[in-house]
């Protein structure tokens, strides 16, 4: 549930502050009888990211076995390619990114309403996208009751902070926020990956489903064991493929992510 709440904030965060930014702009430039356009593209946003992740739950639950793992073993690939991309996207555009969504706004303005309205879609539907599929990929391995109200309530606290960061009623670091949650997101795509490459063991594509890796057993009912599987798909008894694939994405990727952006610049 950690994992799933902490993909509905961050994911949740960055829509909320894209659309306070856009709302922000229109009403410091006197155009509030713009902002039902705003809301409608927020709207259609998230009502296409709901019927994207309900387009992935029905897929998934009528496909037979191997159909089934194939299916859910790439959306797990792509789910890590996304946040991945996301993850270094947010931390290198992160201070731009005001300044380009009023560009496009002031654009969309001067075109008319329903490019005001498309800007707000485009702008949310990136994000609401990305986290039905990582919502759809981390969910598989969780009971997905449990999963939908730690995204639900993942993505209303996201909003809350945002209201409270257009109301100035907030102050939060959001460049050390970030930086944060996309370090524990790198080990939950880690965790995803491996679980993908275990569906494609499941499937026959890969082999090595037998082959485990010899770890230190552990009771798995504990609550830091059950933690460490929900956050980050650590189990008692995973193959030897899934685990190297486990290290081989986290070691690296982790360290690019926090490797310092000025540290080449001072070599």
């Amino acid at each position: 549930m950690l994992a799933t709440y902490l993909i509905g904030l961050r994911e949740g965060l960055e829509a909320t502050l894209v659309v306070t930014i856009l709302v922000a702009f229109l009403v410091k430039s006197d155009l509030r009888h713009r902002l039902p356009y705003v809301w409608a593209g927020v709207a259609a946003a998230v009502l296409l990211s709901v019927g994207f992740a309900a387009f992935l739950e029905f897929t998934s639950a009528n496909l037979e076995f191997r159909n089934k793992e194939l299916f859910e073993a790439t959306a797990s690939i792509a789910a890590v390619v996304f946040v991945t991309w996301m993850i270094f996207w947010m931390r290198r555009a992160a201070r731009g990114i005001a300044g380009e969504l009023r560009t496009k706004m002031q654009s969309a303005i001067e075109i008319g309403p329903i490019a005001v309205a498309v800007t707000a879609f485009l702008a949310v539907a990136r994000e609401g996208l990305e986290t039905a599929l990582f919502f759809f990929a981390t969910v598989q391995s969780n009971d997905a009751n449990h999963a939908v109200a730690a995204i639900v309530g993942g993505i209303a606290t996201s909003i809350a902070i945002g209201v409270g960061l257009y109301y100035s009623a907030v102050r939060i670091n959001l460049t050390r926020f970030f930086t944060w949650t996309g370090a524990i997101l790198v080990l939950v795509a880690a965790g995803i990956l491996k679980y993908g490459v275990h569906d494609l063991q499941e499937a026959d594509v890969v082999p090595g489903l037998n082959n485990q890796l010899s770890v230190p057993s552990f009771d798995p009912t504990t609550w830091w064991a059950e933690l460490l599987r929900g956050m980050f798909n650590v189990t008692t008894n995973p193959s030897v493929l899934e685990s190297l694939a486990w290290f081989l994405y986290a070691l690296p990727v982790l360290l690019l992510f926090l490797w310092p952006k000025n540290r080449s610049s001072h070599a």
